[in-house]
């Protein structure tokens, strides 16, 4: 099935909710109000800074996209930071 560029966002981006540095996972919530958690140990995450394997670059509130299987993410990319969220003219 393909998707509109806007649905295939909103399927692409997920929005934090929590991160376990010690396990090294995350929980995000999608378009479906549903949390998962992934497994995030030795993922590349890239920032505006730029990348790193370190957890500690992904706040809860920052939203996300990522490349993921089977509950394990490969590469994370912070579209938007928390604070960012809610400074955006959108509010």
């Amino acid at each position: 099935m393909a998707y509109s560029l806007s649905d295939s966002l909103d399927r692409e981006r997920f929005s934090v909710v929590d991160v376990d540095k010690e396990t090294g996972r995350l929980r995000v919530k999608g378009m479906a109000d549903a949390c998962t958690d992934l497994s995030c140990a030795g993922a590349e995450i890239i920032t505006e800074e730029g990348s790193s394997k370190d957890l500690e670059t992904v706040r809860p509130g920052d939203i996300i996209k990522m490349t993921h299987k089977d509950g394990h993410a490969h590469e994370i990319v912070v579209v938007r930071r928390a604070h960012e969220e809610y400074s955006s003219p959108e509010w």
